[in-house]
């Protein structure tokens, strides 16, 4: 039987390992890999084949929406007229909301996309016999591993 777990790369790692060597586990049953975790950032535009969810334009549609209104309204006092001044407002509506979101998702939020979610820095692998597979379960919960798996 094999179980896998992941573990940050910490104290606890090293405890889960001397008690599963005190618990007749020999050292060469105990393979630790670490994982090397993502370095570079995200990317802030989604391609056709590949999306996160997050959309730029939404606020640029909607500004864009509420200034075509406004403009037109004005644009009838105006010499250009209501359809070019509604055209030329919805523009400035779109790009004020396209920078906006910009500057959230860019500024604002970049500490959020690069922190989200715990991220596992060692895999431990366990070759046991099934009888101390509950045993080696109960070991790498008992330091806080993240997540563990068993293989029959």
């Amino acid at each position: 039987m094999q179980l896998f777990s992941t573990f940050d790369n910490n104290i606890f790692l090293e405890m889960a390992i001397s008690t599963l060597e005190k618990n007749n586990i020999k050292q060469d049953r105990i393979y630790a890999v670490p994982l090397d975790n993502r370095k570079e950032s995200r990317k802030l535009f989604d391609s056709i084949h590949k999306s996160d969810g997050v959309s730029l334009i939404d606020l640029g549609m909607a500004l864009a929406t509420a200034f075509s209104v406004i403009g037109v309204s004005v644009g009838f006092k105006m010499a250009w007229g209501p359809i070019w001044v509604g055209i030329i407002s919805a523009l400035i509506g779109l790009i004020i909301g396209v920078a906006i979101r910009l500057i959230t998702n860019v500024i604002l939020k970049k500490r959020k996309r690069l922190l989200k979610g715990k991220q596992s820095e060692v895999i431990l692998i366990v070759d046991c016999a099934e009888d101390q597979g509950e045993l080696v379960e109960n070991i790498l919960w008992e330091h806080y591993a993240i997540g563990v798996a068993k293989v029959k």
